[in-house]
């Protein structure tokens, strides 16, 4: 009896620990769970683990960056050069630059004569290539020659421009220093340095300006010339006839060539040859005759 009443109290103590072991660990694990942050809380769906966007504000999706377009908000400085011939040609020069007036440009200089003339046209950029249309579409004109140059200076525009911005921040930094000088000396050491970078920003300004000049604005020289209205006569295959003809027109100028030299020459020789000759006669007259005596014969 004491034997069983024994295990039973043993028995009760096993269970008794098991059970305030199994008691702390769920307390231990409602703890844990407590603890974690939930997905709600860190900003994550239950079934996806993705942000979640507070009310009234839309999920912005990253965008990929797009390569630049090939051609796109290039500075090209575009140059042309065109010949024309007609049978005005003052005619033309004054249509020509009616064209470059016409789209927005200006004669910059010019040089004719009655055969020939030069002007120099700016031209907008965007309209040059309306302006060659229309000179090709001058009436009683024909184009002789065109060339059309461009020179790609986006790398250098933004250069210049990247160099100016650095400049002006200098000539700025160089001010507030001259402003917070105390001695003359420091006064006049930094105004000479703010005179130089001045100078080099005038000079970055400058170039720019030139740039952008040429950019919008395209040089044009047009040419014209005056063509010749008499036809060309067409060489015709030699015969007997045009042979002898050719032969006694050469031998007709060969004499006139040979009289007009004999007629430059024969007063100077009746001028000389008159006192040569008469000295010549004077000379033999005066010349003492020889007497041979004769011999005698016994």
């Amino acid at each position: 009896m004491g034997r069983r009443i024994g295990f039973a109290i043993a028995a009760l103590a096993v269970l008794a620990l098991a059970g305030c072991s199994a008691d702390s660990n769920s307390t231990g694990g409602e703890a844990a769970d407590l603890a974690a942050p939930q997905p709600q809380q860190a900003g994550l769906t239950p079934a996806q683990g993705k942000p979640v966007e507070p009310p009234g504000k839309a999920v912005e999706t990253p965008k990929a960056e797009q390569p630049p377009t090939a051609g796109a908000d290039r500075m090209l400085v575009r140059t042309a050069a065109v010949e024309l011939r007609t049978a005005d040609v003052t005619t033309v020069l004054g249509q020509v630059k009616d064209v470059a007036l016409d789209k927005g440009g200006y004669p910059a200089q010019e040089n004719s004569t009655q055969t020939k003339g030069t002007v120099t046209l700016r031209v907008p950029g965007d309209r040059l290539d309306a302006v060659l249309k229309d000179l090709r579409a001058l009436p009683d004109t024909e184009v002789a020659r065109q060339e059309l140059k461009s020179e790609d200076v986006t790398e250098q525009v933004v250069d210049v421009e990247a160099r100016l911005a650095n400049q002006r921040a200098s000539v700025e930094r160089v001010r507030g220093l001259l402003e917070r000088a105390g001695s003359t000396s420091e006064i006049t050491q930094i105004e000479a340095e703010l005179t130089k970078r001045q100078s080099e920003l005038e000079s970055l300004q400058r170039r720019y300006d030139t740039l952008k000049s040429q950019v919008a604005m395209s040089t044009l020289t047009v040419t014209v010339t005056q063509k010749s209205s008499v036809p060309v006569a067409r060489d015709e295959d030699p015969t007997f006839l045009s042979a002898l003809g050719g032969g006694w027109d050469a031998l007709v100028g060969a004499v006139s060539w040979v009289l007009v030299v004999l007629g430059a020459v024969l007063p100077f020789a009746v001028v000389l040859g008159v006192p040569v000759v008469a000295y010549l006669v004077w000379r033999r007259n005066r010349r003492p005759t020889v007497v041979t005596p004769k011999s005698t014969t016994s």
